[in-house]
């Protein structure tokens, strides 16, 4: 008998994807904020480019990742009832 009904599996990993949506919208409210109120900030050179660059494609990784940490968290549910199934 597994330890938790699917249903309960889909909540909390709506939940863990909320949490990490909301960590990625800080990040991006963030960047806006930069970009409202000091955009000079945004313009200092960093490593040849720009702060705008190096933000923006932190941006994209911290997507990247955020998914990945989704994923591990995710998978380790379903294997989990998978076992308790068998």
């Amino acid at each position: 008998m597994p330890s938790e009904d699917p249903p309960a599996v889909g909540r909390r990993n709506s939940r863990i994807g909320l949490w990490l949506f909301l960590i990625y919208c800080l990040l991006y409210a963030g960047f806006m904020a930069l970009t409202t109120f000091k955009f000079q900030v945004l313009a200092e050179p960093v490593a040849g480019v720009n702060w705008a660059i190096v933000y923006g494609m932190g941006l994209i990784v911290a997507a990247f990742v955020l998914a990945l940490v989704y994923m591990v968290l995710c998978d380790n549910d379903e294997d989990a009832a998978a076992e308790d199934k068998s």
